[in-house]
């Protein structure tokens, strides 16, 4: 079976409708809602590029997965890029996707110098953390939240 080419790129206008889709399939995964204007507002924080980044990877043409990702400083190293949000299509899982975009992720804090690309997950999102222990280090923290 021939498999398609993935292309990783940052959000063009025309993605909206299909990033829109991606993230709230993201919220729901996780158990949670998001009001339009989040949507929004999260929409042209992509575009003006400045305080968060996103990229999109496109399988068949066809926006297939994103990532959501952010700089901040550390008090241990330089600069670090948090991986907040990354999420493929279900349809597509096992294709590469999720890789893709992980790997363009490093490639874009490497290029500036940033000392580590980090996220988190949920201990029980066993399908995402069978990916995520093939590219990255488990150091074994546990996240402790306080929800304003």
């Amino acid at each position: 079976m021939l498999r398609g080419m993935i292309e990783i790129t940052g959000l063009r206008a025309d993605d909206r409708a299909a990033w829109a889709e991606l993230f709230a399939g993201y919220h729901e995964f996780y158990g949670r809602t998001w009001p339009a204007a989040r949507f929004d507002e999260a929409w042209q924080a992509f575009q003006d590029g400045a305080r968060v980044h996103a990229l999109g990877a496109r399988l068949d043409g066809r926006l297939a997965g994103i990532a959501h990702f952010l700089v901040h400083a550390s008090t241990t190293s330089a600069d670090v890029c948090y991986l907040q949000d990354l999420f493929t299509d279900p349809a597509v899982r096992g294709r590469g996707v999720g890789r893709a975009l992980i790997g363009a992720v490093e490639s874009w804090a490497r290029d500036r110098g940033l000392d580590r690309v980090y996220w988190h997950t949920k201990a029980d999102n066993t399908t995402a953390r069978r990916l995520y222990d093939q590219v990255a280090e488990h150091r074994g923290f546990i996240s402790y939240v306080i929800p304003l």
